[in-house]
């Protein structure tokens, strides 16, 4: 068996890891959404752009959990789709915390947390491995 087959131990080993980040991801971003609405009645804790937000990091915990199921499966595309949103997203946790007074603070730390899951998710998606598997696959 060779590294650029899908059923490679350290492919598996990959998206295993990728599937768990993203799935604690989902879970924290329904957590957060749960919160959101708990705290609705305080605007110096939920504002407009909590709501925005929020509801973008949930949407794309679901987006990118789906992706990585597929990724897993071979597809190319979702490959490429999942490492462009996990990065973008990555990116715009880094916005969102240098931000001043947009965000109150414990949605900077929910953010913080967010991205130490979507790094984790970004370095394995970029490793050598799997751009090698993907690189080497026929493009669905």
């Amino acid at each position: 068996m060779t590294s650029t087959e899908p059923n490679h131990p350290e492919t598996l080993r990959a998206f295993r890891t990728i599937r768990r980040l993203l799935g604690a991801y989902l879970g924290l971003s329904l957590v957060t959404m749960a919160a959101i609405v708990a705290l609705a009645g305080h605007p110096d804790l939920v504002n407009v752009a909590v709501w925005i937000r929020g509801s973008a990091v949930a949407a794309s915990s679901v987006i990118t959990l789906v992706l990585a199921v597929k990724a897993a499966g071979g597809s190319t595309g979702a490959f490429r789709r999942l490492r462009i949103i996990s990065t973008a997203m990555l990116v715009a946790v880094v916005v969102i915390i240098a931000m001043p007074g947009t965000f109150p603070f414990w949605m900077k730390a929910e953010q913080a947390l967010c991205g130490a899951l979507l790094l984790g998710v970004a370095v394995i998606l970029n490793g050598r491995h799997l751009r090698t598997l993907f690189a080497a696959a026929p493009s669905n």
